[in-house]
């Protein structure tokens, strides 16, 4: 047996799913907002990252050639009293 809906239980129906879909477009929007932050955060933090990766090679080049060619350096070297 079914039930056919007088036309005020359609108006309000028909508002309750409005309500629903426009709550919904609203979070989708929020959380898509949420998304381009995170996304430029992550571009930032990999191009901080490329830098500091660089920095890191640029520093160990420079230790590589600041070090004597008998391998040796003056910090393993022992003091006078020693």
């Amino acid at each position: 047996m079914t039930h056919e809906l007088t036309p005020a239980e359609l108006t309000q129906l028909l508002e309750s799913l409005e309500s629903r879909l426009a709550y919904q477009e609203h979070w989708l929007d929020t959380l898509d907002q949420a998304v381009v932050q995170q996304e430029r955060r992550l571009e930032k933090l990999e191009q901080l990252s490329g830098l500091m990766r660089e920095r890191l090679r640029e520093q160990h080049q420079a230790l590589q050639d600041s070090e004597p060619q008998g391998g040796r350096r003056p910090e393993d070297e022992l003091p006078p009293h020693y």
